[in-house]
């Protein structure tokens, strides 16, 4: 056992040893792995998203400052209307005869209501005159707009109707939000998989160099009392050359145990993002429980659960909202509008400060463009409920074979009990039968690597065995609960 000390203590001189239960490893890899922590921005970026897409129904206020140079002053031509009447003042204003005007004297007006001819003729021609003094003097070039002008205004715009574009854009993305934590569940199934895979992995490689360093401790033993006999003539030079080998090539196990040691410290060290050189000793050990919950359990929870196939289901849900979005082209939009000029500068009078309206859209023919996109969205969800049924058989085809790989675990663990006791009791008996010269170096160490193997073999059963158990819960949707058949070993 000394030399297993020594040899394994030199190895590990320059890392530092850290004790770490697979509940501590597993937060560790949970708060430093990169595909994790991703995960989770993007579920966070898929909500904002969502907040951002839940504006669309609300109206649109903008605030708007226009400053317009034109060509021209926008003016009004009245030179024909003046042509037009012009010729009628001129004529009326000097041959025009009147009557019936009434007496402007309210002195007189009762005595004599209605002026002569002579002199009503007179007034109206006196009033037509100066009628055609203000139409020859009138601007007949009507500025209504200058050139340059500005304008401040405020608008909103409120869809009423979009033909379902904007519930679908909402709808779609809630869903992308549902997609998103399916994915970090997803990824954070692998994740604990591959920590459990892992980190038991590291167990079982140190309890197999434990295993391993005590079968070159028997072999160095059993060569130095071989030798021993050797020397005084006691055994064959064929026995002792026996044990030479089988020395040797317990070393060589012991050394490919350590390096495969070596090689799972750094990739538990790499699902748990640690740089540092720390060589881990897990606490927790292998286990096994031979009781476990009946197929149709597991596959229930996956139909329930399953991160994989509820992201499947999402994109299904997708590819609706997408056929919605595509079909409201086909359909109008109605939508409220307003406008309010806040200031203005050089704004023609005329121009109204404010107007709201409502707004009718119909494209009723812009080629097939539309009714394609329409059909290929459609085309989408048949192929994406193509791709769940796929989904569903491969997840109940994974659970069958994970439990199948628990039950053989499970049968070889109950053989390799009877087993191991056999070969250990096998073992002393031909250790003494050795000392006694009752049975040759070939048979002793034989059954020292008996005992080895069927101890081997049993840690890896049990290994199998949890590895499958992490596998099928995740499957199942429920990795979270390997911690409890841990507790229930």
């Amino acid at each position: 056992m000394g030399l297993v000390l020594v040899s394994t203590m030199s190895g590990l001189a320059a890392q530092k040893q850290a004790s770490l239960s697979f509940e501590e490893a597993l937060q560790t890899a949970l708060q430093n792995n990169e595909s994790v922590q991703q995960a989770v921005l993007q579920k966070r970026r898929a909500e904002t998203e969502w907040k951002a897409v839940r504006t669309l129904r609300l109206p649109q206020v903008s605030l708007s400052a226009n400053f317009v140079v034109l060509s021209d002053d926008i003016t009004i031509d009245m030179h024909g209307v003046k042509d037009a009447i012009t010729p009628l003042y001129s004529a009326l204003s000097q041959y025009g005869q009147f009557s019936g005007v009434p007496n402007p004297d309210p002195n007189t007006a009762a005595q004599l209501p209605v002026l002569p001819d002579a002199v009503s003729t007179q007034a109206v021609r006196q009033q037509l005159a100066e009628g055609l003094l203000a139409v020859e003097n009138a601007e007949w070039d009507k500025l209504i707009q200058k050139s340059p002008f500005g304008t401040l205004s405020a608008g909103a715009t409120w869809p009423l109707f979009t033909g379902g574009r904007i519930s679908a854009a909402n709808e779609a993305a809630r869903i992308r939000i549902n997609e998103a934590a399916e994915v970090e569940r997803h990824i954070t199934g692998r994740l604990m998989s591959e920590v459990a895979e892992r980190y038991f992995g590291l167990a079982l490689a140190r309890e197999a160099e434990l295993v391993r360093g005590e079968v070159l401790e028997a072999m160095a033993a059993h060569l130095n009392d071989a030798t021993q006999m050797y020397e005084e003539g006691l055994l064959a030079r064929a026995e002792w050359l026996h044990a030479q080998v089988m020395h040797a090539q317990a070393d060589r196990e012991y050394k490919k145990a350590s390096r495969q040691r070596r090689l799972l410290n750094e990739a538990l060290a790499n699902s748990l993002a640690d740089t540092a050189a720390v060589d881990y000793l897990p606490l927790t050990q292998l286990f096994y429980s031979p009781t476990l919950e009946p197929l149709s359990f597991f596959k229930q929870r996956a139909v329930e659960a399953n991160p994989q196939l509820r992201q499947v289901e999402a994109k299904q849900n997708l590819a609706a909202q997408a056929s919605r979005v595509e079909r409201s082209g086909l359909l109008p939009t109605v939508a409220a509008f307003g406008n309010y000029n806040l200031a203005s500068y050089d704004l023609s009078p005329n121009m109204s400060d404010y107007m709201v309206g409502l707004t009718f859209s119909w494209k009723l023919f812009g080629g097939t463009s539309a009714r394609h996109k329409y059909r290929s969205a459609r085309l989408q969800e048949e192929q994406v409920l193509s791709a769940f049924s796929k989904a569903s058989r491969d997840v109940e085809l994974g659970l069958e074979k994970m439990y199948q790989e628990l039950q053989m675990a499970l049968e070889q663990l109950q053989e390799l009990a009877a087993a191991e006791e056999f070969a250990a009791e096998y073992q002393r008996v031909r250790r003494e039968a050795f000392s006694e010269g009752l049975a040759t170096s070939t048979e002793v160490t034989e059954a020292s690597l008996a005992v080895s193997k069927v101890r081997i073999e049993r840690l890896q059963a049990m290994y199998q065995y949890d590895l499958a158990l992490a596998r099928l819960l995740e499957l199942a949707g429920m990795p979270e609960y390997f911690t409890h058949y841990i507790t229930q070993q």
